[in-house]
């Protein structure tokens, strides 16, 4: 058995150009899987990533929200009738909108998300937020965000250099007052803080009155699971009460299940396996035809189907590893070039490569034992 290991790394390494076709089509079929599920992950992390980064224990929402691109209004009364529970020790009202954001270069306008709140809460734990939270007190003054599309112009580049930085938000004046990290998402490429009044000057239908979320902060120490139980007993049918995670999750499984992204984004992994594990079949297939006299010669000599079964599997043990790191290897520059390039949260993860390494495998080993069945035609009595 010592012996099959560099046996089949012989019979791989005799054909090079064989040898690297295969790592390349092994290679393409890693970096397929890799993307396509790093495109998801992106995807899925950047939309919950305003939720992960509010400073709240419990959230309420209008029940017929789905998303939070389409979220509806509910009263603010709610949100005071909350204050009144045991365990509550401050809530905080949070607006959300679009306008439609003027490129102070080109003129061009697209929309945007403005998030309004009440710049003497602390709401959020985006970096930025709070060194500039003082600025959005002003009239007319937003903080902008920085990892924004590139089409908004580039606000955070002038900002950095000292520059005054004025533009119109649907019609209405406005000067960037600081800086903050969100990025883009499924529900707007650019994103605003501002203030709960600033907000309303800019879409002057919208009123105080009517709030987007309801953020709850319990007393330290309080049970945070007993409070939304008592919660959802006292406040009416119009509120949906939820944990942060519960709100984080809401959002997520909204994209996960209610959409196709999830399905797409799974189908073009499995395209990639199924690319690859043909690839590798019919490298093996092809190697073991033209090595079939010598199979039979080893028959003949008293070895075991098994051990040669062995040797084929093993061939494809090293095709998996070997065309892996590559394919790897290049992921890790495309991820960037992604990130660079649409500022979403493309980061390769340990989970994700044991991921696809594993997955790199089970389609070799997949290969392999179809492909041993070419062995079975290796007969020493048609050799000699």
């Amino acid at each position: 058995m010592l012996l099959a290991i560099p046996l089949a790394w012989l019979q791989l390494a005799r054909e090079k150009v064989r040898l690297l076709v295969a790592l390349a089509g092994i290679g393409f079929a890693v970096i397929l899987m890799m993307m396509q599920l790093g495109f998801q992950e992106a995807l899925f992390t950047a939309a919950v990533n305003f939720h992960v980064n509010l400073k709240t224990d419990i959230v309420l929402i209008n029940p017929q929200t789905t998303t939070l691109f389409a979220i509806k209004n509910l009263s603010r009364r709610r949100l005071y009738q909350s204050a009144g529970v045991e365990g509550v020790q401050s809530v905080t009202p949070l607006y959300l909108d679009f306008g439609f954001w003027r490129n102070p270069e080109t003129r061009s306008t697209r929309q945007i998300m403005i998030i309004g709140f009440d710049p003497s809460q602390a709401v959020f734990s985006l970096p930025g937020v709070e060194t500039y939270l003082d600025q959005i007190k002003l009239p007319d003054v937003v903080l902008f965000d920085e990892n924004s599309r590139p089409e908004y112009g580039p606000i955070a580049d002038q900002f950095q250099q000292g520059q005054t930085v004025s533009t119109e938000v649907s019609g209405r004046k406005i000067t960037v007052g600081g800086l903050f990290q969100l990025g883009a998402s499924f529900s707007a490429d650019g994103n605003l803080i501002t203030s709960d009044v600033n907000l309303i000057r800019m879409i002057p239908e919208r009123t105080l009155g009517l709030i987007d979320i309801g953020l709850i902060n319990v007393k330290p120490g309080g049970d945070v699971s007993a409070v939304i139980t008592e919660l959802q007993n006292i406040l009416p049918d119009d509120v949906l009460v939820l944990s942060k995670q519960g709100f984080v999750q809401f959002e997520r499984n909204y994209w996960e299940t209610s959409t196709t992204i999830g399905f797409i984004f799974t189908l073009g992994t499995m395209m990639g396996f199924i690319v690859g594990m043909v690839i590798v079949y019919q490298i093996l297939y092809t190697d073991v035809s033209d090595h079939l006299a010598e199979y039979a010669t080893l028959k003949a000599m008293g070895y075991k189907s098994r051990f040669l079964y062995s040797v084929v599997l093993q061939e494809a043990f090293i095709l998996a590893v070997l065309g892996f790191i590559p394919g790897f290897a290049l992921c890790l520059g495309l991820y960037k070039l992604v990130r660079d390039g649409t500022a979403l949260p493309m980061f390769m993860t340990s989970d994700r490569v044991i991921t696809v390494f594993v997955l790199t495998l089970i389609m070799c080993m997949v290969s392999g034992a179809i492909a041993m069945r070419r062995v079975q035609a290796a007969d020493p009595a048609d050799i000699f």
